[in-house]
């Protein structure tokens, strides 16, 4: 059955569409890289980190639904019979649950980080002395600040992204298997999503590590507090964005 598909070209043309597919969706959906982006900045994650925290979700990104698409081959779910089931369905509940949680993520650690941000600005109080001479002098609170996203000098954040990333959907890879399944059984299956896979895994890790050399180079200033804040914002907007615009 393999080597038919294969001979046909109907397989090839599968496998080159899972690859094309895995790249594109990855490059038009902004939630897939944006939050990584953010948080590296704001938290200062080495690159290796950043690496391995990317890595991660992408796998358990793609890995949650080549689980679901397995099954469902298995049960014999033909790929005309996708489309508006009850499975279809969960799918986009999965989707939506993943878009809320990265708006909730977001707004959390955006408002943390606006109080983080404000606590950290210089003010100043008068001070009265025995001898009555007055003065005014200037400090701030940042040191005082504790950080209740770190513990012991790890962050929650890489965690519940890749929770988020797990629960989210690769709308277009189960038709792809349940197709694969169809023209060549397992090999089509195995083949389709490794393609599909690796294109995903390998386009957030990069364009990930492109945006982080970019942004790496613009000077913040004063503005870095507020990096916190921006990271929070940015991943409550992937999530509306998911939710309004379908990304």
């Amino acid at each position: 059955m393999l080597a038919a598909a294969l001979s046909s070209g109907s397989l090839r043309a599968m496998v080159w569409t899972a690859a094309a597919l895995g790249c594109l969706h990855t490059v038009l959906g902004p939630d897939h890289y944006l939050p990584f982006v953010m948080l590296a900045r704001a938290e200062k994650w080495s690159r290796p980190r950043t690496a391995a925290v990317t890595f991660l979700c992408g796998l358990g990104h793609v890995g949650s639904s080549v689980v679901i698409g397995a099954a469902l081959a298995g049960m014999g779910m033909a790929v005309s019979g996708w489309s508006g089931s009850r499975w279809a369905e969960l799918h986009g509940l999965r989707g939506a649950i993943a878009a809320w949680a990265l708006m909730g993520l977001g707004a959390a650690y955006g408002v943390w980080g606006l109080v983080r941000a404000r606590r950290g600005l210089p003010h100043r109080h008068p001070h009265l002395h025995e001898d009555g001479m007055a003065h005014v002098h200037e400090h701030g609170h940042a040191a005082e600040h504790l950080h209740p996203h770190r513990a012991g000098g790890k962050t929650w954040s890489p965690w519940v992204l890749f929770i988020v990333f797990v629960f989210g959907p690769c709308e277009s890879l189960i038709p792809l298997m349940l197709a694969s399944w169809a023209a060549a059984g397992w090999a089509g299956i195995v083949l389709t999503t490794a393609a599909f896979s690796v294109t995903t895994v390998a386009t957030i890790m990069a364009v990930t590590g492109l945006l982080l050399v970019g942004v790496g180079r613009i000077p913040l200033g004063p503005l870095d507090r507020y990096a916190h804040a921006a990271a929070g914002g940015s991943l409550a907007l992937c999530g509306a964005a998911i939710l309004c615009l379908g990304l």
